[in-house]
């Protein structure tokens, strides 16, 4: 499906450039997007200075008579409450257009700020860092919690390779790391379907899953700064956003390997000197575990499954939520395991169904799957290549906390994954001591 189709589908999104030099188009784009309205951007010191002052020349050249920039000064501005109060501020203030010159981060504040102001903005992305930029949503952390709030993705997007391929190493690896998870993730969708849990979107899936394996197979490149390994790293993440707008939900792109990230963020997870492990850097871990704990499931043999015995020990809800109150009752989320729970919980019968379906189909499920998933030396050869963690270490999580980790982000989420099949087959405990090759 070609990009223009996919934009055609897509709820929020109506315009994406990629490419080298691609810049000079924003105010082109811009015009066409918001006519009539002036430009305001929206950056941070280093973006300004990577790409926001010439960004402002643009608009002035092109006759846009753009405002004054607005630049957070604080050098570490991140996705909290505070700069969206400061950046409503601005935003109420004016009838101009926000476009954020930035990462996740100003994406974010920028997204959501103008949904608050009543209106849509454009973004300039300055590194592949991850599959946010087009993507629903801000999560920003307020009360001193990560929150989700519902906002619509930008309008329009660029992306400029040649200011892309200026971006950190550690960044792009980061963004490598999200794009790997995207495997996973379709993995962990084929199984919802096929357990008659959650039906797969055909175009959303493919959106997301056609060119996949392509655009992962040169890390060495990325590393080296290669630009059509840029383009295609680029272009994958930007997918996984529009994707997220076709399906409305983030099933496209997220499966168990990020609920170890969801799960570890929520337990304020950080390395020795206080930094939190960047986003893409945990998924790294979490796509590796959650890609063997599927080698495990794949070399059994589940037209022999016993569903008797699964059933036998398949506990009620009112003992599911008690064991779940427990395992998060010193945490500053003691509800939210208890609640996920609930919503995809399913009784005894329900059970049989779900592993009748899996057992009868087991064949087939298992060919799909292969034909999905990256090997597992294979997955931790190419994250390495591109700079990515590949042990838990490297990122501050012990090799027991992993484990436990799996067992515990089963729990806070209702989505279904490998995580589910595992507990529901009775094997999660013991396929977690095997994550780490």
């Amino acid at each position: 499906m070609k990009i223009e189709d996919i934009l055609s589908r897509a709820s929020d999104t109506k315009a994406l450039s990629i490419g080298d030099g691609v810049i000079v188009e924003a105010p082109g784009m811009f015009k066409r997007l918001f006519a009539g309205k002036r430009p305001v951007i929206i950056a941070d010191a280093t973006t300004w200075r990577i790409a926001g002052e010439n960004l402002q020349n643009l608009f002035e050249s092109d006759g846009l008579s753009p405002e004054m920039p607005f630049i957070f000064t604080d050098p570490n501005v991140h996705a909290e409450w505070s700069f969206i109060e400061q950046l409503d501020n601005r935003l109420l203030a004016t009838d101009a257009v926000a476009v954020a010159v930035g990462l996740g981060t100003i994406n974010d504040l920028a997204k959501l700020s103008s949904c608050h102001a009543g209106r849509r903005y454009m973004t300039v992305g300055t590194a592949a860092s991850m599959d946010g930029y087009t993507a629903y949503g801000a999560s920003i952390i307020k009360d001193g919690k990560k929150q989700s709030f519902s906002c619509p993705a930008p309008l329009g997007f660029i992306a400029d390779i040649d200011i892309i391929s200026n971006a950190p190493w550690r960044i792009t690896a980061s963004g490598y790391a999200d794009l790997c998870a995207k495997v996973t993730a379709g993995a962990d969708w084929i199984l919802a379907d096929a357990a008659g849990v959650e039906p797969i979107d055909t175009v959303a899936f493919n959106t997301v899953q056609n060119g996949l394996k392509s655009a992962l197979s040169d890390p060495e490149g990325l590393r080296n700064g290669d630009r059509k390994a840029l383009y295609h790293l680029m272009e994958g993440l930007l997918l996984g956003g529009l994707a997220m707008q076709i399906n409305k939900s983030s099933r496209p792109t997220s499966g168990a390997e990020h609920q170890f990230s969801h799960l570890w963020n929520m337990e304020h997870h950080t390395l020795a000197d206080g930094s939190t492990p960047s986003h893409g850097f945990q998924v790294a871990i979490g796509t590796l575990a959650s890609t063997a704990l599927y080698e495990q499931m794949l070399d059994e043999d589940f037209t022999r499954l016993d569903i008797d015995r699964c059933l036998s020990v398949w506990k009620t809800l009112d003992e599911v939520k008690a064991e779940t109150r427990e395992m998060f009752k010193n945490t500053d989320f003691p509800d939210i395991g208890e609640t996920e729970m609930e919503e995809k919980y399913v009784d005894k019968e329900g059970l049989r169904r779900q592993l009748t379906s899996l057992k009868d189909n087991w064949i087939e499920i298992r060919e799909k799957l292969r034909h999905q998933l990256i090997p597992y030396s294979k997955m931790r050869k190419s994250l390495e290549a591109a700079g990515a963690p590949v042990l838990p270490e490297q990122i501050g999580i012990t090799r027991e906390r992993l484990s436990i980790s799996a067992v515990r982000a089963q729990r806070i989420r209702r989505r279904f994954t490998i995580l589910d099949v595992a507990r529901r087959t009775g094997n999660l405990e013991r396929w977690s001591q095997n994550m780490i090759h």
